[in-house]
């Protein structure tokens, strides 16, 4: 069940079958520490859960949408302690961001500032992206000594062995016109209309089957890391079995009957 008290680090609302969580520590640039870290991992998976809900939308309040890892976690003597410290951070990181892509709604990230480090992670985690004109985005570990390494498995299938190549070895900041072309975020819009646009988008999603974008989702992620033979062997499985779902029978005759579908789920 969700948490009906508040929590620490973000928000959540729900209105009619779109859940927006919101991160909500402007005073450190929304940074991921453990305890945020665990709260993102209770509410993504109770939604997950929560048939209700059909779309998702990630947002962030403040300037940042998230400035990655809080540091002062990461600061250590370099002793056995902090090695067991360290897996537990970045295995609830991982477990947190595997999350995103394994529940049955699609997840939309809203981003209006700056995401860096694991911050970015989250970005190209998520299923989908849009972005404010003046939002920009940067993996900067390696200026610090600490490479991106588990930002760069995200990043890399985001947008491709080169480009996320440069953006690890450089530390450099993107533009979000820039992140849009390499395929990090899907759309750019003015700030005024970043909102709006996320809004619109979740809507649209929510608007279908949610069986349908859900078996979609899951197939998408399965197939996607597969060869081409593999791939069509799988989703020719998937597209027999959605076919005789009750949803896709509705949405079939619906069409041909030129009507709107009532779904059933």
């Amino acid at each position: 069940m969700l948490q009906t008290a508040p929590y620490r680090y973000l928000t959540l609302d729900r209105d009619d079958g779109v859940a927006t969580v919101a991160l909500t520590n402007p005073e450190k640039r929304n940074a991921l520490s453990l305890e945020a870290m665990e709260e993102m991992l209770a509410v993504f998976e109770a939604l997950g859960a929560d048939t209700g809900v059909k779309a998702i939308v990630l947002r962030a309040v403040g300037p940042a949408f998230s400035s990655g890892h809080d540091l002062r976690e990461i600061q250590c003597a370099g002793d056995e302690a902090d090695v067991a410290r360290f897996r537990a951070i970045f295995d609830t990181c991982v477990r947190m961001m595997t999350a995103i892509q394994t529940i049955p709604q699609p997840v939309i990230a809203e981003i209006a500032g700056i995401a860096t480090a694991a911050g970015c992670q989250l970005v190209a985690t998520c299923d989908l992206a849009i972005a404010s004109s003046e939002a920009r985005f940067a993996t900067p570990g390696v200026k610090i000594g600490l490479f991106c390494t588990t930002p760069m498995v995200a990043l890399t299938r985001a947008i491709g062995r080169k480009r996320a190549m440069e953006m690890l070895l450089t530390g450099d900041f993107i533009d979000a016109a820039t992140a849009e072309s390499w395929g990090l975020v899907n759309r750019v819009v003015a700030p005024a209309e970043l909102s709006g646009a996320t809004a619109a988008l979740a809507r649209k999603i929510a608007s279908a089957s949610a069986f349908t974008v859900g078996l979609g989702k899951a197939a998408f992620y399965t197939q996607i890391d597969l060869d081409q033979p593999k791939a069509y062997a799988y989703a020719k499985e998937v597209m027999s079995m959605n076919a005789l779902d009750a949803d896709a029978r509705e949405g079939i005759s619906a069409f041909l009957e030129r009507r709107e579908p009532s779904w059933k789920r």
